[in-house]
């Protein structure tokens, strides 16, 4: 599965060279519809187990263990990395708080920096594509819970079918929860930072 969501985003960069620039309005509209449809069949593996509600209550403290670790985990990161490359301590924690939501934290960091918001973009890109091609390994090597943590903010949507796929669907509801929390966290974190 992680070569085919490789190869597909390898086969849309080349098409996308070749699309007209008008139908980059279009290609917005469809991602949408494209991640809503992804999420319901994410949804529809889930319901399966009727046991969702059960096992969500079961889990406990790890529903606010989980993303709590992530984000403390991504921000000792990103200090360490930021200190080895000279950049400041509010600067890589701005970086690392992104929490793998490329979009918005590279535009909440731009009135800032124009450099530090490419690299807060860039970085948080390469924390998904690394995430698609870890999730697996993690989850058969690690652990069904520790499989969460690469994915950062992008657990509760685009990696989450992977998240699913290698797991069970107690972890699946767990990684949704996860991915909405740290979203709920980037817009609080970032600006919290760069103060």
């Amino acid at each position: 599965m992680t070569f085919k969501i490789i190869l597909a985003v390898v086969i849309g960069g080349i098409v996308g060279l070749f699309v007209p620039d008008s139908w980059y309005a279009l290609s917005d509209n469809w991602l949408t519809v494209g991640l809503c449809l992804l999420l319901f069949f994410v949804g529809i593996d889930i319901g399966k187990n009727k046991n969702v509600l059960k096992d969500l209550k079961r889990s406990g403290a790890l529903f606010f263990l989980i993303p709590i670790g992530v984000a403390v985990g991504s921000l000792i990161g990103a200090f360490i990395i930021g200190a080895l490359l000279g950049y400041p301590l509010h600067e890589s924690g701005a970086i690392g708080s992104g929490l793998g939501w490329y979009t918005l934290s590279s535009i909440i960091i731009a009135p800032y920096s124009a450099e530090l918001s490419v690299l807060a973009f860039l970085t948080n890109v390469v924390r998904e594509i690394l995430a698609i091609m870890m999730i697996p390994l993690v989850a058969k090597y690690v652990g069904f819970y520790e499989a969460i943590a690469p994915a950062g903010a992008t657990a509760m949507d685009t990696t989450l079918p992977i998240v699913s796929r290698n797991t069970n669907s107690e972890t699946a509801v767990l990684s949704f929860s996860t991915g909405l929390i740290l979203s709920t966290l980037v817009p609080i974190l970032v600006p919290l930072f760069l103060r």
